[in-house]
């Protein structure tokens, strides 16, 4: 249990790494997918370029949606853009850094998925076999445009009894596969260029706005992160009082059979610091309220100054030691001013 707790919270502390190493594996299943489909063109006029630019196209959606819904900044960017404004003011060029952040690394499968059918050529084949001018090839003179038509639908299918032995069939396959795989290397070397471009360029723009845009996405997550954790810990110790408090009259034997020994022996001190204060529902309630459209605003310094939700003031430990740092106690400077 411990192990799949270090495990989860590595996953935590490193959610980009995480990231990046699911885009990276929904990548190689894209490629893996689609060499083990069984590729089939229905070879029917109406049929081959739907069947072709569906092949093409929808897996490379799903794959998206896929991204998107792996990528956990995605829900934290939709929370960020739709809350509340309360105490704390939106900034749009961190919601636009998430943004991109999670279209790129969304985007990665489903633009090697279309690679990788370019290159191989068959879906672009089936889908615009009869779309070709068949003027360009041998073999159509003496036929009508219905029996055209037909004849270039049966193009990608290599058995079929009336295009197995036709003279343009390789023709065409070749003519239509140079251009899919010439489409599939000008879209891999844009996009090689575009990365390229944008490594370099990006020393000439602000790089103080950048630094400040990504630390404040980051603490975002983190900051969501912390929350539910303290959540977690505190409903806890809330679960903790109440079982307690139903068992009143075995309290004893619970704590020698189903609680820790230290623990308990804190209990009076360590869980009742860590409730703040908040000891029923409602209070619980308007606090979680209060965060959603009151957000305290990002300044350390009036932590001791807020004013929680409850029937009375949540105690802060910190806000005291960091309010006495740096002052002299009194009878120091008595004791000093005697020296002088």
């Amino acid at each position: 249990m411990d192990r799949f707790r270090m495990i989860f919270q590595y996953f935590q502390s490193n959610s980009e790494s995480v990231m990046n190493g699911i885009c990276g594996l929904l990548a190689l299943a894209s490629v893996k997918m689609y060499t083990s489909f069984d590729f089939n063109c229905p070879c029917l006029p109406k049929y081959n370029m739907v069947y072709g630019l569906g092949i093409m196209f929808l897996p490379p959606m799903a794959l998206f949606l896929c991204g998107l819904i792996l990528n956990r900044q995605s829900l934290v960017m939709l929370e960020e853009w739709k809350r509340p404004t309360g105490g704390r003011k939106k900034d749009l060029a961190i919601i636009r850094y998430m943004c991109s952040s999670i279209m790129q690394r969304a985007m990665i499968a489903p633009i090697i998925w279309i690679i990788v059918t370019l290159l191989d050529g068959k879906c672009f084949i089936c889908a615009f076999s009869s779309s070709i001018d068949p003027e360009k090839f041998v073999g159509f003179a003496n036929a009508t445009p219905a029996q055209t038509q037909l004849l270039l639908s049966k193009v990608p299918c290599k058995d079929d009894e009336l295009m197995k032995n036709h003279p343009a069939r390789k023709a065409i396959s070749r003519y239509l596969r140079c251009w899919s795989q010439a489409l599939g290397w000008s879209i891999l070397l844009i996009l090689i260029m575009v990365a390229f471009l944008a490594r370099a360029l990006r020393p000439c723009f602000n790089q103080a706005a950048f630094l400040q845009t990504r630390y404040w996405s980051n603490y975002i997550d983190i900051e969501q992160k912390i929350f539910e954790e303290t959540c977690c810990e505190h409903a806890r110790d809330f679960a903790h009082k109440c079982i307690l408090h139903f068992f009143e009259s075995m309290q004893k034997e619970i704590q020698l059979r189903r609680f820790n020994a230290p623990r308990e022996a804190e209990a009076g001190e360590g869980e009742e610091d860590h409730l703040r204060g908040i000891t029923d529902r409602e209070q619980m309630n308007k606090l979680l309220k209060s965060w959603y459209y009151h957000k305290p605003p990002l300044d350390v310094s009036q932590a001791t100054q807020h004013q929680p939700v409850g029937r009375e003031r949540l105690s802060m430990p910190w806000a005291d030691s960091l309010s006495n740092r740096g002052k002299v106690p009194q009878k120091a400077q008595i004791s000093r001013q005697t020296d002088v």
